[in-house]
C-alpha cells in the first residue's frame, strides 16, 4: 500500500529537525547518522533514500535551525512593546536559558568551529545563512551591515564562552558583559 502524499516530505522533516538539535547539542563530528535517525523514530537503513550523505544533511539542518532561530528571535521581539526590540533579542540570545539548552538554541555558536572543515557545499549555505541572520539583526537594530556583524558577533562570541567556561559565575559573567556591550553597539 502506497504512503499517502506529502509523507517522503513529512519523513525528510523529522530527520532535518531532528539533526539540527542533535548539532546543537553536541556538533558536526560526535553525531552518526544512526543516531539522528533513531530521533526521528526512524531506522538508519532509509538515511539514504532522503539524503546523499551527510555533508547534504548538514547542510540543510544549518538552513533549517537558522530560520527557526529568527522565527523565535522574530517572535521575542514583537512581543516587546516599550523597549527598543534589540535589546528583548539581546537578552533572550544572552539568557542562562539559551545559554543551557543548547539542543534548542541557535546553531551558529554551536558549529562555527567545525563548519570551516566541512564540504565547500556546508560552507555555503552556513555562509548564505549566517548573512540572513546578519540581515535580520542589523534591520531590527536599525544599523548598517557592518555594525550588525559587529553586534552579533559579540552575542555569538558571548555565548560561545559562557558556554565554554565551567564556572558559573564568570558564565553569567561573560552573558552579562556581552548584554552590555551588544545593547552599547546596537545604540551607537
Amino acid at each position: 500500500m502506497p504512503y499517502p502524499k506529502g509523507h517522503k516530505i513529512k519523513v525528510r522533516n523529522k530527520i532535518v529537525e531532528s539533526a539540527a538539535q542533535a548539532f546543537r547539542a553536541s556538533g558536526i563530528q560526535d553525531v552518526s547518522v544512526p543516531f539522528i535517525m533513531k530521533g526521528a523514530g526512524l531506522t538508519h537503513g532509509g538515511f539514504y533514500a532522503h539524503f546523499d550523505n551527510k555533508e547534504q544533511l548538514v547542510a540543510e539542518a544549518c538552513r533549517y535551525a537558522i530560520s527557526d532561530t529568527i522565527a523565535l528571535l522574530r517572535k521575542v521581539a514583537d512581543q516587546e512593546k516599550q523597549n527598543p526590540k534589540i535589546n528583548t533579542v539581546i537578552d533572550y540570545y544572552l539568557s542562562p536559558y539559551h545559554r543551557d539548552n543548547t539542543e534548542m538554541g541557535c546553531i551558529i555558536p554551536a558549529l562555527s568551529g567545525e563548519i570551516s572543515r566541512c564540504s565547500e557545499e556546508v560552507r555555503q549555505v552556513f555562509t548564505s545563512e549566517l548573512e540572513r541572520m546578519v540581515s535580520f539583526i542589523s534591520t531590527l537594530a536599525e544599523v548598517d551591515t557592518s555594525k550588525g556583524s559587529a553586534l552579533f558577533s559579540t552575542m555569538v562570541g558571548s555565548l560561545v564562552l559562557a558556554r565554554s567556561v565551567n564556572h558559573s559565575e564568570l558564565s553569567d559573567n561573560l552573558l552579562s558583559a556581552g548584554k552590555k556591550y551588544a545593547k552599547e553597539l546596537a545604540m551607537t
